[in-house]
């Protein structure tokens, strides 16, 4: 019988170059270069640890591929900072609508070294995917939120989830006719203090899956908003390669012809590595995801 791991994928399937920092990673079809795109927070994990400075002060990284196997760095994106001075920018979520790239970013102003400092959620247009103008700064449930994912729930009507950090890191909602002016819904996940929510259909269903911290929580729903809690967590634990010691991160889902991918990162090192540079550094995983019953599984 068929297992569900046979497309191949390399580990890690992506490091960045420059800081060797790669997470929070999307994938995307740019149809104009005919090639995907995946689009990471570029944490500066080589750079000098002074208290969760490296975690801040992170351009959104761009690698590109034909095949999602081998994926080539082509830089970050620039004139983004809506201030002066060196900027946060984390965990881009990018998608096309009626012929517009879209994408809602969190942003920190400066490069703290605490993480006691307000976050927002940007909004940005494009019609490349190099060059984006901002359109505003969401005014949403708190000064706090960060990990935006969005979804068209039924034609022309989208809904986003995130986190917020002052409401103890549950997932809240905000819904929007149009992508640019958003009413909060209010809060939709609360079993557990989580963040980086991602929302697909497969297999005929509706699903979320989070970073949990202990691997990737997972829901399933009938309408975008009564969520049920799956059993188990995917992504738990360190997986079989060099790259891959620890749970599973902040993951992506890419679903294609009616069959799911998830991207994710991990530690390159074990969480309990005394060496706080080594285990900085992350790298961009990836693997398929399938549906069954009411749970989802992946094979590392």
């Amino acid at each position: 019988m068929e297992t569900k791991m046979e497309k191949g994928f390399p580990a890690p399937l992506f490091r960045d170059p420059i800081f060797d920092g790669a997470s929070d990673p999307t994938v995307i079809w740019n149809k104009k270069e005919a090639c995907y795109y995946m689009f990471y927070t570029q944490r500066r994990s080589t750079s000098v640890q002074v208290g969760f400075s490296s975690i801040h002060g992170s351009k959104i990284g761009v690698a590109t591929s034909t095949d999602k196997k081998g994926w080539l760095y082509r830089g970050t994106l620039e004139n983004l900072d809506i201030e002066h001075g060196h900027n946060t920018f984390w965990a881009p979520e990018i998608f096309e609508a009626n012929g517009t790239y879209h994408m809602y970013v969190s942003y920190i102003t400066g490069i703290p070294t605490t993480w006691e400092y307000p976050r927002h959620i940007l909004h940005y247009t494009s019609e490349n995917l190099w060059d984006w103008t901002y359109q505003s700064t969401l005014q949403l449930s708190s000064e706090r939120v960060i990990d935006a994912c969005v979804y068209e729930v039924c034609p022309g009507v989208y809904k986003m989830w995130y986190k917020d950090e002052n409401h103890d890191s549950h997932i809240y909602a905000a819904q929007s006719t149009d992508l640019y002016q958003w009413e909060v819904v209010g809060e939709e996940i609360s079993d557990c203090s989580q963040e980086g929510p991602n929302v697909f259909e497969l297999g005929g269903k509706k699903w979320m899956i989070c970073d949990c911290w202990k691997g990737l929580s997972a829901y399933v729903s009938d309408d975008f908003t009564n969520w049920k809690r799956c059993p188990g967590n995917l992504l738990v634990g360190p997986g079989k390669d060099p790259s891959d010691q620890t749970n599973g991160h902040h993951a992506d889902i890419l679903v294609e012809n009616g069959e799911a991918e998830i991207y994710y990162f991990t530690g390159q090192y074990p969480e309990d590595c005394a060496d706080v540079g080594l285990r900085a550094l992350t790298a961009v995983q990836g693997c398929r995801l399938y549906a069954e019953d009411d749970k989802l599984c992946c094979v590392r």
